[in-house]
């Protein structure tokens, strides 16, 4: 995976405020009436912790992403999720998707290289797991924050006991051969539910659960390619016999993609995944449906959408963290590789 480009993170530092990253931006400008939501804040501390050797700036996102999580935090280990351009608190804490992914950033977290991050983010992730999650996907990026803590703090008990529910949870019965996935159709960030499967399976020692998180991943890269590139399905979901290509297409969907083949290509040798993530970054180069760019690689800010006639260039925070998230997994492949 030679010449993945550098992430840069000069518009996600200028997406930013002292308070936390804004969610939406017109074009390259932020939209701070939109305020912040604890979605993004945790995948802002996901790519800072990933970071080697992080510059004083990526390690002012991490602390700040942080401190944004603990004040979203409930006392009971919920989360809530939107902030005004305030900094007042809009909604109520809940176990949906924002607690989910605050547990994946925060077990990520424990693999970053400053100490008091890693500190704090594993205290915090002790609150978190005290909660188990109705939401399929919510449950998913919180099993994937569990088995980043493992992979640095190996027994970790509130992290064992998050992964074993989840797994226990798992019912895959009576797969369709044709239509091999969970759901009757594909909805969002539809990845990270191979890819909690394959987390747990291979941490806890369960094969079948490994192999079927494994089997689902192998499914949706070749579902979401055609004509040699990528072709993701769009907001709005796909269901079997929908037409191709759809759009419009996120690119959460591409950086779900490419931690799951990242997750893969560390516990499995078959040439797919490295191959997956290759697609993903080439899908933000323009291999995609309308051979268009879907990032600025002079600021590092990601478009939010891609159109069957045009690309939506607002650089919104989800879409810019995207483009940061694929390309970290790849240059680590990339730097394996050399």
């Amino acid at each position: 995976m030679t010449g993945t480009p550098v992430p840069r993170f000069d518009h996600l530092l200028r997406m930013t405020d002292e308070r936390g990253t804004f969610e939406h931006a017109r074009l390259s400008e932020p939209r701070p009436e939109h305020g912040y939501c604890t979605d993004d804040m945790a995948r802002v501390l996901v790519v800072a912790s990933r970071e080697r050797e992080p510059a004083p700036a990526v390690q002012w996102l991490a602390r700040l992403s942080l401190g944004f999580l603990s004040d979203a935090q409930a006392p009971d280990g919920s989360y809530r999720n939107r902030m005004d351009s305030a900094g007042r608190w809009i909604d109520e804490p809940t176990v949906e998707d924002c607690w989910g992914r605050s547990i994946w950033g925060l077990g990520t977290a424990a693999r970053s290289e400053l100490t008091g991050v890693r500190d704090s983010a594993i205290a915090q992730f002790e609150l978190a797991t005290q909660r188990r999650s109705p939401w399929p996907r919510a449950m998913a990026f919180a099993a994937v924050g569990a088995a980043e803590l493992l992979g640095v703090v190996p027994g970790h008990p509130a992290a064992q006991r998050l992964l074993a529910d989840y797994a226990d949870a798992v019912v895959d019965v009576d797969v369709n051969p044709d239509w091999p996935w969970p759901e009757a159709r594909l909805r969002y960030a539809n990845a990270v539910l191979a890819e909690a499967r394959t987390a747990a399976g291979h941490e806890l020692g369960r094969p079948e659960l490994l192999r079927r998180g494994l089997n689902m991943l192998a499914w949706l890269v070749e579902d979401q390619s055609a004509a040699g590139h990528l072709s993701p399905s769009p907001a709005d979901g796909r269901g079997p016999g929908d037409e191709r290509p759809a759009f419009d297409q996120q690119p959460i969907e591409v950086s779900t993609l490419a931690d799951a083949c990242a997750r893969a290509a560390d516990i499995d040798d078959g040439p797919i995944w490295t191959a997956g993530l290759s697609a993903a970054v080439a899908w933000f180069e323009g291999a995609n449906d309308i051979g268009e760019p879907m990032w600025d690689p002079a600021t590092g800010g990601g478009y939010d959408g891609l159109h069957a006639d045009r690309v939506n260039r607002n650089q919104g925070a989800e879409s810019t963290l995207a483009v940061l998230s694929t390309l970290q997994q790849a240059r680590r492949f990339s730097a394996v590789s050399q």
